[in-house]
């Protein structure tokens, strides 16, 4: 059979962050630091909610863009945490964060329509992108200590006059680097897409693991143009229950529903009834999480330190992007590999997050700090090894 299978999904790799973390997990003895996946359980009021629900019966159909309650608790949640101002109507429940990214990108995207992504940056809107027929161009931040600038935006305008450009994509606090943006800095960009006439996808998945200061959410900023992708998989350490949502322009969401419709109905309802509580009952869950991500991020920050490796400031999320000792050469696959053998702890390379990652790892601390403490202290000896 002669194109037996879609020629885009063909070109797409599975995860290189997944594949390294299977391979590592076969190593004996092995601290793994490579995904995010907070290792804090969902808040006990949470479970209790879900369980309530299907206790009640509650295991039927839910209206494509979630149960109407958890619209306006999640709307009323957002207003009031990021001064934003959507109605439950501009909010579309989805299957994690991932399927709200999917779901934004095929209901803006045609055809040769390009997607701007600042790297690095965790791979999945580029992929997404591809797969809906989009084109990608990539900016390589690592020279302006992962930030985005206006000048490096336009820049990009002016050197690819050809291209439909339709998209930004921002996001922060950063997976890999964990910087943030602030107001000023999201200002002046909101300007450029502006007088560009782009919209800008912003990932904002780890605002309330934000460190220094109170995010601020681009929604704010410019909600006309702007579709707002979050969840409760970071903030109330709820991966695997797959709760997120998409909020944007009420002509956006009125589109956007239609994408999710066919992709996966609704969100799982027991799930649902848990975010319902998580968004009336649950303001302030993250905190303690919060509290204790950032005593992990210092000690593991200076221990890295110590040990020669240097990083931009990490302000949000729960992620260290190191570069990589000078003695340690600059190929990022080949040390993570040799780290996960000689000293049985697993990074993920920085070369998988795009331009701007090669010579870098990235360090999850969302870990315990028994692992952390021994994993600090193998990395340091391998180092000094060499």
């Amino acid at each position: 059979m002669e194109n037996k299978f879609n020629h885009k999904i063909e070109k797409i790799a599975v995860s290189s962050i997944r594949q390294f973390d299977a391979e590592a997990s076969a190593i004996p003895g092995i601290i793994k630091l490579t995904l995010g996946e907070p290792d804090f359980n969902t808040p006990e009021h949470i479970k209790a909610a879900a369980k309530k629900a299907i206790d009640e019966n509650q295991s039927h159909y839910t209206p494509n863009a979630g149960i109407p309650a958890l619209r306006q608790a999640c709307a009323a949640y957002f207003n009031q945490k990021y001064h934003l101002n959507y109605q439950p109507s501009q909010v579309i429940t989805t299957v994690g964060a991932t399927e709200g990214i999917a779901t934004a990108l095929q209901t803006i995207l045609n055809p040769d329509d390009t997607l701007i992504m600042p790297t690095p940056v965790f791979p999945i809107y580029a992929d997404i992108a591809k797969i809906n027929g989009g084109d990608v161009v990539c900016v390589d931040t690592s020279a302006d200590d992962f930030v985005l600038t206006p000048s490096r935006l336009e820049q990009v305008f002016a050197e690819h006059p050809e291209k439909n450009f339709k998209v930004l994509v921002l996001v922060f606090p950063s997976n890999p680097t964990g910087v943030t943006y602030n107001r000023k800095q999201l200002e002046a960009l909101a300007d450029v897409c502006r007088r560009h006439d782009i919209w800008i996808l912003c990932d904002e998945i780890y605002a309330e693991l934000t460190y220094s200061g109170d995010h601020t959410s681009m929604a704010e900023i410019m909600p006309e143009r702007t579709i707002l992708i979050s969840g409760l998989s970071k903030s109330h350490a709820m991966t695997g229950w797959r709760i997120g949502f998409v909020f944007g322009p009420q002509d956006f969401i009125d589109q956007a529903v239609k994408a999710h419709q066919y992709m996966v109905t609704s969100s799982v309802t027991s799930a649902q009834y848990g975010a319902l509580e998580a968004m009336e009952h649950g303001q302030n869950d993250s905190l303690a999480m919060k509290k204790e991500y950032l005593k992990r991020r210092d000690f593991v920050k200076q221990g890295l330190e110590e040990a020669g490796f240097t990083m931009a400031s990490p302000d949000g999320a729960f992620y260290l992007f190191a570069k990589i000792p000078a003695q340690c050469g600059h190929d990022s696959w080949k040390f993570v590999r040799t780290l996960a053998k000689e000293a049985k702890v697993a990074l993920i390379p920085g070369a998988s997050f795009g331009p701007g990652g090669e010579g870098y790892v990235r360090l999850s601390y969302a870990a315990s700090m028994d692992n952390l403490r021994e994993a600090v202290k193998r990395i340091q000896a391998y180092i000094k090894s060499l």
